[in-house]
């Protein structure tokens, strides 16, 4: 979902301070410069067939589960509808090493689903473009290495109806991550930074059911269904100052009736329940499931309070993945602008499900320079996850010990990893 940076604190990382230069790719060792060399290169090369990319989903956006165009736009020789009927996977490899060394497996997704009513605001068509973009990079630095010492594997995985939904949770609970290793996506915003504090997020939809009737004959005879849907919402009002101040509720009125002179039969609303942890979603359910109920037991309505089957969970950080996108992004302009944002309640996003399962990182740029930049940075950091002396091993560790403070480490042998 959306993030609104206005007005949010932001902490320059120290680096702010170091003057950097494009010769930055100087400092490196000898095979990961060749290799970071050679993701630019390759994305520059193919610069405007790539861009079509974005362009083309911008031009037709579609709503969650609906992303039948965009889904064939992005479908290259790829396996398309995995696992849901708008999804899809591709993968190249794996290359290097030996057939007895262990794969590992480097994921890019690609969002791609609009908004109701203003299309591609969000700019998942850009989300889309810097995920293929980036696994082209990398597979080009890949193929350009004779002898290549890791058993390495690009994946690109396009996930379908993040605004609605949380389909990238469905696709978990499918079974469509399980051999990836590092999980890498890039979403645009008006700053350029490498986290993004996504908040847990479970969505409720409340109908009440009431009596219909005349509202100036026999109103006495009617049970009115607004009214039910008012007071609801006014319960919630003012639970607000009884909750924690990171604690977020908000919602609308979808459905009041139909004419001033009936007595409406039927109300529906829609709220987003947010906190800083998933575990305190149980807490805030139950709360505003009361000020549903007693709405419903005061005006004599019949209530449905209906849970969306997937919640989403707060990105968790890797801190090793996060300072390398820095330093890559860092070495791609003529100034340092990457920072970190501070505020602690932001939007919500089915990604954070990911991280909770697999290591991961989140980065955030915008338009068409920018998401060139990211994506190149995407398969920068890539690449110093597969040749960088002990940096799998280190966001490993830090993802599952991050996962394990949060009691979800469901694959013991396996952890993986935060996302960009």
């Amino acid at each position: 979902m959306e993030i609104t940076w206005k007005n949010q604190l932001k902490l320059v990382l120290p680096s702010l301070k170091r003057p950097l230069e494009r010769s930055g790719f100087k400092r490196m060792s000898g095979i990961l410069r060749e290799l970071k060399q050679q993701v630019c290169s390759s994305i520059d090369q193919a610069r405007d067939k790539l861009h079509r990319l974005g362009t083309a989903i911008w031009h037709c956006p579609e709503l969650a589960y609906k992303e039948r165009q965009s889904h064939d736009i992005l479908v290259w020789n790829v396996e398309p509808h995995f696992k849901l009927d708008t999804a899809f996977r591709a993968s190249w490899g794996p290359v290097g090493g030996s057939d007895s060394d262990p794969t590992v497996n480097i994921g890019f997704l690609c969002e791609y689903d609009a908004r109701p009513g203003i299309g591609h605001a969000c700019d998942h068509n850009l989300t889309a473009e810097a995920g293929a973009v980036a696994a082209v990079g990398l597979r080009a630095a890949l193929k350009s290495v004779a002898d290549r010492p890791v058993h390495a594997k690009v994946t690109v995985l396009g996930t379908p109806a993040e605004e609605e939904g949380g389909r990238k949770t469905d696709l978990l609970r499918e079974g469509a991550f399980e051999d990836v290793d590092v999980v890498l996506m890039a979403h645009p915003s008006q700053e350029d930074a490498t986290y993004i504090p996504d908040v847990a997020e479970h969505d409720v939809v409340v109908k009440y059911h009431g009596r219909a009737s005349h509202a100036s004959a026999y109103p006495c005879e009617g049970v009115n269904a607004l009214d039910a849907a008012v007071m609801a919402y006014s319960n919630l009002s003012v639970l607000r100052q009884q909750l924690r101040p990171d604690w977020r509720i908000h919602g609308i009125i979808k459905h009041g009736g139909v004419k001033p002179n009936n007595v409406p039969d039927y109300s529906e609303l829609e709220y987003y329940l947010r906190t800083p942890s998933h575990r305190d979603l149980a807490t805030i359910r139950a709360k505003v499931e009361a000020c549903f109920r007693a709405a419903a037991m005061a005006t004599g309505c019949e209530v449905e309070i209906l849970f969306v089957k997937n919640e989403f969970y707060e990105i968790l950080r890797n801190h090793t993945l996060e300072g390398l996108y820095e330093e890559n992004g860092n070495t791609l302009i003529t100034c340092t602008l990457f920072m970190v944002s501070l505020f602690l309640t932001s939007g919500s996003s089915d990604f954070g499900n990911v991280t909770h399962e697999y290591t991961a990182a989140s980065g955030a740029e915008k338009a068409q320079f920018f998401t060139l930049r990211a994506a190149k940075a995407l398969a920068m950091t890539a690449v110093d996850v597969l040749f960088g002396p002990g940096v799998l091993e280190r966001v490993r560790k830090e993802g599952s010990e991050e996962q394990g403070k949060r009691g979800l480490t469901k694959h013991a042998e396996k952890q993986m990893d935060y996302s960009l």
